[in-house]
């Protein structure tokens, strides 16, 4: 049995550093509740590009640019010390982290950014990294493609953790690979909120046989800083609500055992026993005995994928 702490917090948008010492507070204060399991949103560090949705590159190109900017300076570089007080947190707490973020590469280009999650081990060390495989309509303006280099299911303390990002959890065969690896703890980071996304993860649980964490962003009009530019024609008030959040845990067969959090900032915490995922599988097992393999079968290709190759 583990306890898992999602959480439904603000970054501090489109400030690394201050989002990182934000989730290292919020690690301390779940892990004091007595949670194993902390879970962070789509791109918490430092802030989902929620102006996609709002801003037409073309209409402003001189805007984009500038706002484009200030993400790609504060994006995350994994082959630096960026995230190392958030492995450090992990340690302290003894806790498995999984954390959205903007992740800008640090060996090809060093300009291009990816939406990535990345699982922490309790002793601190990175566990996987995952690249969201297809950014969704205006978002590619923002991300690149990430590859299968990490659509891993990975050993944890509180069970065998898988993750997709958002839209992701709508490619039928992403959601197959998972499975196929023996998810129990499937994450779902996003920025999609509502009863139609409810009703995906309920699906998810039902067909995988998993515990599906449904970890969605919040944020309002308050959390854009004053110098964001734009601020006043995208958002001009305070107190409208940019995304509702609708965390949510679901047990394995679609049950909702806790949330969804809904225009509330705070942590949402459930009882997860993972050896329930393999008790739901007894009638439906749909890449074990539910499968037909002299029917369908599917190729990941899991290699890097790289423009250059150097020998």
């Amino acid at each position: 049995m583990a306890k898992v702490a999602v959480i439904q917090k603000a970054p501090v948008f489109l400030d690394k550093e201050g989002t990182i010492n934000r989730a290292v507070a919020l690690i301390e204060e779940a892990a004091g509740a007595g949670a194993d399991l902390v879970v962070f949103t789509e791109a918490f560090i430092p802030g989902y590009p929620a102006w996609v949705w709002r801003l037409r590159p073309g209409d402003d190109w001189g805007l984009s640019e500038e706002i484009h900017a200030r993400l790609l300076k504060n994006a995350v570089n994994l082959e630096s010390n960026d995230l190392a007080p958030l492995l450090d947190a992990a340690q302290k707490h003894k806790v498995t982290v999984v954390c959205g973020m903007d992740e800008r590469d640090g060996k090809l280009s060093r300009a291009t950014l990816y939406n990535t999650v990345v699982i922490i081990e309790p002793d601190g060390k990175l566990l996987n990294r995952h690249r969201k495989l297809m950014p969704t309509n205006p978002e590619r303006m923002v991300w690149g493609f990430g590859d299968a280099t990490g659509l891993k299911v990975v050993d944890t303390p509180c069970g065998r953790i898988g993750a997709l990002i958002c839209w992701e959890n709508y490619m039928p065969l992403a959601r197959y690979a998972m499975y196929a690896q023996g998810v129990e703890i499937y994450i779902a980071p996003t920025y999609d909120s509502g009863e139609g996304w409810l009703g995906t993860l309920q699906h998810i649980a039902k067909e995988g046989g998993c515990w599906v964490v449904g970890s969605g962003n919040i944020l309002k009009g308050s959390d854009i800083p004053d110098d964001f530019p734009g601020k006043a024609e995208l958002y001009p008030s305070g107190e409208e609500w940019i995304n509702s959040g609708d965390s949510v845990v679901v047990a394995p067969g679609g049950q909702v055992v806790a949330g969804p959090l809904s225009k509330k900032e705070g942590i949402l915490y459930s009882e997860i026993d993972s050896e329930k995922a393999a008790e739901a599988k007894r009638a439906l097992d749909v890449t074990g005995h539910y499968s037909r393999p002299d029917i369908f079968t599917l190729h990941v290709n899991t290699k890097r994928q790289s423009p250059v190759d150097f020998d």
